[in-house]
């Protein structure tokens, strides 16, 4: 008797075994779901505290820094004006250096002008310095021979100075008087007229004169700024920053310095 409740007693804990194991299984499945769920959630970051913390949701971009435009220094040696209207101040030095063909220039603008001949050279060119510094005697006697010109075709004397100017600079307001302007044509066209802007060497000197620090001087839509007639031939030193800036803007000399 006592064997077979032992029996019975057996029977009825193996059948009540399945539930609690069961319950067991899925407390630890949920537990082992919830620990890995919070373990790959990413932290949320903390809202700040104080006066930002009203932050919106799109901020505009910032306008950019306009670049701070530079100042001219006027009494740079290399951007002193010269033209009808300004002529050659007084105190005006120049530090001549003889060229090999016998004419002179600014020894300060001397490298840089010797580096552009070789360069311009070395891209298989001709270019010839037909004329570089004027003393005022030269420019006296350049300017008459034109004002006598200008008289033979009949123009009244006042109308013949205005024309002659155009061409040929009063004496004591040309550039070739600083040291630092030159007149630069090609071997194969010497001729001082339009036709100098064709040659290979003036197209070269258009587009490159500037990273050496010169600049056409006379441009062809400028006449009337610059006092002088096209001039498809003369350049003026400025130096390299001032040639570029007035290269990029198309400005003639009078025009980025303001005057």
């Amino acid at each position: 008797m006592y064997q077979r409740e032992q029996a019975m007693s057996a029977r009825r804990r193996r059948k009540r075994s399945p539930l609690p194991l069961a319950a067991a299984a899925l407390i630890f499945l949920t537990a082992a779901f919830l620990a890995l769920g919070s373990a790959s959630r990413p932290e949320e970051p903390k809202a700040p505290e104080g006066p930002s913390a009203a932050v919106p949701s799109a901020l505009p971009s910032p306008e950019p820094s306009p670049e701070p435009s530079r100042t001219l220094d006027r009494s740079d040696w290399k951007l002193v004006l010269v033209n009808r209207w300004n002529p050659l101040p007084n105190n005006w030095h120049v530090y001549l250096l003889q060229l090999s063909n016998g004419l002179y220039v600014d020894e300060r603008c001397y490298p840089d002008l010797q580096e552009m001949m070789d360069d311009c050279r070395a891209a298989g060119l001709s270019p010839k310095i037909c004329s570089a510094y004027r003393t005022q005697e030269t420019q006296e006697a350049l300017y008459q021979n034109e004002l006598s010109a200008q008289l033979a075709l009949g123009l009244s004397p006042e109308r013949a100075r205005e024309e002659a100017g155009k061409a040929v600079a009063l004496p004591g307001t040309s550039e070739h008087q600083l040291g630092l302007a030159l007149d630069i044509v090609d071997i194969n066209n010497q001729h001082l007229d339009r036709s100098q802007e064709d040659t290979p060497v003036q197209r070269w000197l258009m587009a490159h004169s500037w990273e050496y620090g010169f600049i056409l001087r006379y441009p062809n839509d400028k006449s009337g700024v610059t006092g002088i007639i096209y001039e498809p031939w003369h350049y003026r030193y400025v130096g390299r920053e001032a040639a570029r800036e007035i290269y990029e803007s198309g400005l003639c000399l009078e025009e980025y310095l303001g005057s």
